[in-house]
């Protein structure tokens, strides 16, 4: 599977995602400004409660735009036998049912599900609590979420 393919539908998401965004502050802010929607008593509060979803959306367009940001600046580079699972590496994780799952480890913010050709990758973050586990890792090893609700196990079916 191409790591830089995969990159660049995460950079597809994102930059839909943001323009969703930036659509959706641009909503709030007209809402929450529009002269009809002016407080006339201590309980019209539709124009405040518009400003809050606005800036709510603004913070999120600029979140959008820092893992825009980072994915640009990420070059996945081929994975080496030699070394354990790191940033950029190409994961197929099985669990105790014989239930396969692969994962694409990247910088944060592109956490999503992914369709390239036949296949589903999810994308996570070397932040997040399974990408953490995985770092370090090497084909044939388990790894474990201890902390969830039930305790999940996986083990390292390949790596690339």
């Amino acid at each position: 599977m191409d790591k830089v393919l995969l990159q660049q539908l995460v950079l597809d998401r994102l930059g839909e995602d943001l323009l969703q965004t930036e659509r959706a502050a641009q909503v709030a802010h007209e809402t929450a400004t529009h002269e009809e929607n002016i407080a006339e008593n201590k309980y019209d509060t539709l124009g405040l409660e518009a400003a809050y979803l606005a800036t709510g959306q603004a913070r999120r367009a600029d979140a959008i735009r820092q893992a825009i940001t980072e994915w640009r600046r990420f070059r996945p580079r081929p994975f080496d036998a030699d070394q354990d699972i790191q940033l950029g590496a190409l994961v197929c994780l099985i669990d105790a049912d014989d239930k396969q799952q692969l994962l694409f480890l990247g910088p944060p913010g592109g956490s999503m599900k992914l369709v390239s050709g036949d296949q589903v990758v999810q994308v996570i973050s070397c932040e997040a609590p399974l990408g953490r586990a995985m770092l370090g890792k090497c084909e044939g090893d388990e790894l474990s979420l201890p902390a969830a609700a039930v305790p999940q196990r996986w083990e390292v079916l390949w790596v690339h």
